[in-house]
C-alpha cells in the first residue's frame, strides 16, 4: 500500500491554514469535476482531491495523519502501526459512518472509511531531542530546565508550534549519547489518549582540561623538565577535586599515569583518570637564563635524536 501525501494532492504546505486548504479544495474540485472537466483522468483526480480534503479539513484526522506520515513520502510503501487498521476509529460501533465514499485503501486502513470516529483514542508519538550538559554536570549530576518547541493543533485545525518548559534530572555519571526517557512528555495523544514519551539524548560539551573516552577521563599534564628528571609530588585536577600525584625520576613526555576510580561514576564501577605527561621547557628571556641553558648543554650533553637514521 502506497503512502498518500494529501498536502501534495491539494498543493498546500503542511502548515497551511484551514482557509488555505478550503480554497485549494474548491479550486481543484472545479478543475477536476467529472461533469465539466476536460482534464485527463479527471474522475480519479477528483476522488483524490475529495479524499485529501476529507482528512485535512478535520483537525483530529489531520493530526492523526500528520503523526502517522512524518516518516513517509508519497509513493513509499506504507503500513500503519498495530491498532490503526480501520477498527481503531470505529471501536464498539460508536463511530457514525454516514455516507460511504469511494476512498482508497490507504484512507480505509487509517480511518476505516468512515466520516467520523467518536471514541477514538491514540497514544501520541514520541519526541526526540538533545540536551547539552557540561562534563562537570555529567559527572556530578544536575537538574536542567530548558524549552522545547512542540507541535500543537489549534481549534481551527492548524498546526502551530508552542514552547514548553521541561525540567529534567541528569544522573551522576551520565554518558555521551545516553538517552533519558521522560514518560508522557512527548506529543499529545488523540481523543484523550496518553501523550507519547520524550527521549533526551545527552550531549556533553568539550572541556578545556579534560576529555572523555567511555567512562575514562584524560588530562594532558604539563610538567617542568626538572620535575620530570628528578621526580616530584604535584597536584592534579580531577572532576572530583584535586589529588596528589607522584612523578618518578626520569619521567618522559607521553607517559600515561593512571588515577584509579577518578573517572566517571558508574553503578558497578567507576572509570579511571589518566594524566598524559607533557614536558615543557621554560623560555630563556634573559642573558642569565640563556647562560643556564648553555651550562646545561655542556654539563649534560644529550641528543634526543641519536637513534634517527640520519
Amino acid at each position: 500500500m502506497e503512502y498518500k501525501d494529501y498536502y501534495a494532492v491539494l498543493g498546500v504546505d503542511k502548515k497551511a491554514s484551514q482557509d488555505d486548504i478550503k480554497h485549494a479544495y474548491r479550486r481543484l474540485a472545479r478543475k477536476y469535476h467529472p461533469d465539466v472537466s476536460k482534464e485527463p483522468n479527471a474522475e480519479e483526480q477528483f476522488k483524490n482531491v475529495q479524499e485529501a480534503y476529507e482528512v485535512l479539513k478535520d483537525s483530529e484526522k489531520r493530526s492523526a495523519y500528520d503523526q502517522l506520515g512524518s516518516n513517509w513520502q508519497a509513493g513509499q510503501e506504507f503500513r500503519p502501526p498495530p491498532g490503526w487498521e480501520g477498527q481503531a476509529f470505529n471501536r464498539g460501533g460508536r463511530a457514525h459512518r454516514g455516507q460511504q465514499r469511494d476512498f482508497s485503501d490507504f484512507f480505509s486502513n487509517i480511518f476505516g472509511g468512515g466520516e467520523g470516529f467518536e471514541g477514538f483514542q491514540q497514544r501520541g508519538s514520541d519526541q526526540h531531542a538533545k540536551i547539552l550538559v557540561t562534563l562537570h554536570e555529567a559527572f556530578r549530576g544536575t537538574t536542567k530546565t530548558f524549552q522545547l518547541q512542540v507541535p500543537e493543533v489549534d481549534a481551527a485545525g492548524q498546526v502551530r508550534y508552542a514552547l514548553r518548559t521541561i525540567k529534567v534530572t541528569i544522573p551522576p555519571g551520565a554518558m555521551q549519547g545516553q538517552q533519558l526517557r521522560l514518560a508522557q512528555q512527548g506529543n499529545p495523544g488523540m481523543g484523550g489518549g496518553p501523550a507519547g514519551d520524550l527521549y533526551l539524548e545527552i550531549d556533553i560539551q568539550s572541556d578545556p582540561l579534560f576529555s572523555l573516552q567511555g567512562k575514562d577521563i584524560f588530562l594532558t599534564l604539563p610538567v617542568a623538565p626538572w620535575e620530570a628528571a628528578l621526580g616530584a609530588e604535584i597536584k592534579v585536577p580531577t572532576l572530583g577535586g584535586p589529588v596528589g600525584l607522584k612523578l618518578t625520576a626520569g619521567s618522559q613526555s607521553g607517559q600515561k599515569l593512571r588515577l584509579k576510580g577518578r573517572g566517571m561514576p558508574g553503578k558497578t564501577a567507576h572509570g579511571d583518570q589518566y594524566a598524559i605527561l607533557q614536558i615543557q621547557a621554560p623560555p630563556a628571556h634573559t642573558d642569565e637564563q640563556r647562560q643556564l641553558y648553555e651550562k646545561m648543554a655542556h654539563a649534560m650533553p644529550f641528543n634526543p635524536r641519536k637513534d634517527w637514521p640520519i
